[in-house]
């Protein structure tokens, strides 16, 4: 490449390295959330690649034989009906760049097309490409595909850029495959226990019980993993942003160096809470009187951020152990629920009792609970309720029926994973258009 060919090669410059980061900051964060693959690959193209100064990108998916990249999204001229995709390009691995890229497993950068013979020409001719594999395991599932009509348009720091999602995009295939696995094992396992029609009630729930139990300790440890990794992820990015924050000191480029400290730091969070979840969080319980806990939280009935509430106290409880930073964070995050299931202003209610579990009681248990005395919270609204349908569903890491972006299916899964860890579990019961009422069992102290 010639000199002057080498000073119009990059689409980034130095002046848009912060909001680089930003948005890279911001897809790391985002992709916990996200789905399905088709999401991903869509959002991949139109919201992380095209806000990058990419004219041009195409994702293909290869096939489980390892034979064929099928087109599955697009950006730009190669796009135009939204999310469908008109006789999508079908090409054999080794053929064309694409194709050796999958073969290959390797990231190219051709600096111009004409003096390639391997370049396969489209409907808009193109003078430059770079073109990025996805890995997972020892596994090509798909490649990242970029042209632009200029020669030379992609340098080091494209490619590092692509390199960077393509690891990201990777990460959340191999997640997004293992939980289909997980999925299917557990359909799997059902569909084999239906058979037994002959069995009595009893039993029948006592298998559902253990079903669930297994599904919930299988998605912990898979949610563990992938909070490991993500981190080490979340940490580079982290580092890079305190380097830029010696150089940078004012102006937009501060700006967007806040903006993207403040979406590490929200990714910071949330794998706090797959930890949770996953009952790796390193708790220290203390000995803590439940019903003072509620007192200092809402000290009025008349709330700033949850509202009207309505607090009715036993006169005397247990003792319980549990740690105190993450109570208050789970009480807080039932109240807040409550509040968005019922947002007519409607009072929220918080109770405590004292009771003792055997058995014998049929209660609405996510997790088993052993037979003993416990401290019992509960959070009570009067709100939207939920569908029987989405009920055993809600505690699932990832699930939410909220749009990419503004929840993360966490919460309740943070929830569920501190109580087992405290040693207590947790208890819904709803019905649509009745409310919801969420119950902590905590274990009381001698």
């Amino acid at each position: 490449m010639s000199d002057a060919t080498k000073a119009n090669s990059h689409l980034f410059s130095d002046l848009d390295e912060a909001a680089t980061l930003r948005i890279l900051n911001a897809f790391a964060v985002d992709l916990i959330s996200i789905p399905t693959a088709e999401d991903l690959f869509w959002y991949v193209a139109q919201n992380v690649v095209g806000r990058l100064r990419f004219l041009d990108c195409v994702i293909y998916q290869a096939d489980d034989a390892q034979t064929e990249l099928v087109q599955v999204a697009a950006l730009g001229e190669k796009n135009p009906f939204g999310r469908s995709i008109l006789n999508p390009l079908r090409i054999p691995f080794g053929q064309g760049i694409t194709g050796q890229v999958a073969e290959r497993r390797e990231a190219i950068v051709i600096d111009d097309l004409q003096l390639d013979e391997s370049y396969i020409a489209d409907t808009q001719v193109a003078r430059s490409e770079i073109c990025v594999p996805l890995i997972c395991g020892n596994q090509v599932v798909g490649v990242i595909d970029s042209e632009h009509p200029e020669p030379g348009a992609f340098g080091p720091a494209e490619l590092e850029v692509l390199i960077t999602i393509a690891a990201l995009t990777s990460a959340k295939l191999e997640l997004l495959a293992e939980a289909d696995r997980s999925r299917q094992r557990y359909h799997d396992l059902v569909d084999a226990h239906a058979q037994l029609s002959l069995e009595i009630t009893s039993r029948k729930a006592l298998e559902a019980e253990l079903f669930n139990a297994r599904k919930h300790d299988a998605v912990g440890r898979l949610t563990g993993r992938f909070a490991h990794e993500f981190n080490n992820l979340l940490t580079v990015i982290s580092g890079n942003l305190e380097f830029l924050e010696e150089e940078i000191t004012e102006g937009l480029a501060l700006e967007t160096l806040n903006a993207a400290q403040t979406a590490a730091e929200r990714g910071a969070k949330l794998i706090l809470s797959m930890l949770a979840f996953s009952q790796r969080t390193r708790l220290e319980p203390e000995e803590v009187d439940l019903n003072g806990v509620v007192r200092a939280l809402f000290p009025a009935a008349q709330h700033p951020e949850f509202g009207a509430m309505e607090l009715r106290l036993a006169s005397h409880t247990s003792l319980i152990e549990a740690d105190l930073n993450n109570l208050d964070a789970v009480i807080a995050n039932l109240v807040g629920n409550a509040r968005g299931a019922a947002p007519g202003g409607d009072v929220i209610r918080i109770t405590t009792e004292e009771i003792t579990h055997s058995l014998a009681d049929r209660r609405a248990l996510v997790t088993p609970l052993s037979p003993g005395r416990y401290v019992r919270l509960s959070v009570r609204d009067n709100g939207t309720g939920i569908s029987p349908a989405v009920l055993p569903q809600i505690f699932d890491p990832f699930f939410t029926t909220k749009t990419v972006g503004t929840g993360t299916g966490l919460g309740l899964s943070m929830v569920l994973g501190f109580m087992q860890q405290s040693g207590g579990t947790v208890e819904v019961i709803s019905e649509p258009r009745k409310g919801a009422t969420f119950s902590l069992y905590f274990p009381a102290k001698d």
